[in-house]
């Protein structure tokens, strides 16, 4: 019996023997809707834009401490991130202008500590008098998408991408370059009234 069991287990040891394969690597798959713009045009402001219909909620609220000023919140609840846009009027005042290019810019460079890099895309579209300059910030910083527009006499709109979690940013990557395309779109169909 007992060369019986040693037998066996001496087949069973070399009648299996096969290759070991890790398995490959997963991803996380994520898919997104195909973009579909519309229209959006809100009285009281004075611009309109085309947003993405995935983006249900936007909301308009006037800024109590400037006068003519807009705040436009367009939030992405599917993906859980907001598009916080701001409008101010520079009433042809050329420092009030460079004070809101001043703040805007200050607003992507305040990413530098932990940014990994910072692109940016100069806009310019002569025929609806719409100027800027958008930036991506690359890295686990709060804010991934920011741009400004203006008409340099009248108008002036930054905008910002953020999300309701703490940023890590390979897990909100597909997100955010999702939206990022949206802010370019909207950055680019912007038309003052």
């Amino acid at each position: 019996m007992k060369r019986f069991c040693i037998f066996l287990l001496a087949v069973s040891c070399l009648a299996c023997h096969e290759d070991y394969v890790p398995k490959p690597k997963g991803f996380l798959r994520l898919e997104y809707p195909e973009a579909n713009y519309s229209e959006v045009h809100f009285k009281a402001l004075p611009f309109t834009f085309q947003g993405n219909t995935i983006a249900q909620d936007i909301k308009v609220k006037p800024l109590q401490q400037v006068t003519k000023s807009y705040g436009v919140n367009i939030e992405y609840s599917t993906l859980n991130g907001t598009i916080f846009l701001t409008y101010k009027a520079v009433e042809n005042d050329k420092k009030r202008l460079y004070d809101f290019i001043e703040d805007a810019q200050k607003l992507t460079l305040e990413h530098t500590k932990k940014a990994d890099e910072i692109p940016v895309y100069p806009y310019e579209n002569n025929a609806n008098k719409v100027y800027g300059l958008l930036s991506e910030v690359k890295g686990n910083v709060a804010s991934q998408v920011q741009f400004y527009v203006t008409d340099s006499i009248n108008h002036f709109i930054t905008a910002s991408l953020y999300f309701n979690t703490k940023p890590n940013y390979d897990s909100i990557l597909p997100a955010s370059q999702y939206i990022q395309k949206d802010m370019k779109h909207l950055m680019e169909t912007i038309k003052w009234k």
